[in-house]
């Protein structure tokens, strides 16, 4: 593949280290690719996003950033069926990669969403497939799961800000509500000086 040529679709700083590293190791110089109107809230979307574009200007990647926060958007269209949600959170933002792509003259896409042990891997895989189809460009295939461990320490040793749940406010919820079935309680204050 000649270079920059493949347009990577970037979640995150911390899973991008490992991903572009071993494609520059192939001779690949990615371009990265911000489109991840998924994450929610507000602040969270603004850390992942700012975190990448220092990280991104410290290993010298280029970059482009479509910045669309999309919390109602999202929410729209995967309610009532929240199982469902990564289907289409997959769906959202690599069809725009491949669009982005085919539009600014990019051969392949890829997305560091491969190095995520959590992520469907199968789902995803034909996902990308489809909207490189779509768009008449490659989908650029890797697993980068084994590099994930080395991937997350690396980013520790970095200080990079690291996330703690996938992205959307249900992820949030399933992180950390997890395993707290009684999470209501009832608590009285009293308010008198005693």
């Amino acid at each position: 593949m000649e270079d920059q040529n493949l347009l990577l679709h970037i979640c995150c700083a911390p899973c991008s280290i490992m991903c572009v590293e071993s494609l520059r190791a192939e001779g690949i110089e990615p371009v990265g690719f911000w489109y991840n109107p998924n994450i929610h809230p507000v602040t969270e979307y603004r850390a992942r996003k700012n975190t990448l574009i220092d990280y991104a200007r410290d290993i010298h990647m280029k970059l482009y950033i479509k910045n669309e926060y999309g919390l109602r958007k999202f929410i729209d269209h995967v309610y009532p069926n929240y199982a469902g949600r990564c289907a289409y959170c997959y769906e959202l933002r690599l069809m725009e990669t491949a669009r982005f792509a085919a539009e600014y003259g990019f051969k392949a896409i890829c997305s560091t969403l491969f190095i995520s042990p959590y992520q469907n891997h199968e789902l995803l895989k034909t996902t990308a497939q489809r909207a490189a189809d779509s768009y008449g460009v490659e989908f650029l295939y890797r697993d980068f799961r084994p590099y994930f461990k080395e991937g997350r320490e690396r980013a520790k040793a970095l200080d990079l800000y690291r996330q703690r749940y996938c992205g959307c406010v249900f992820s949030e919820e399933d992180r950390f509500l997890e395993g707290k079935k009684d999470f209501i309680t009832i608590q009285k204050f009293n308010n008198s000086a005693e």
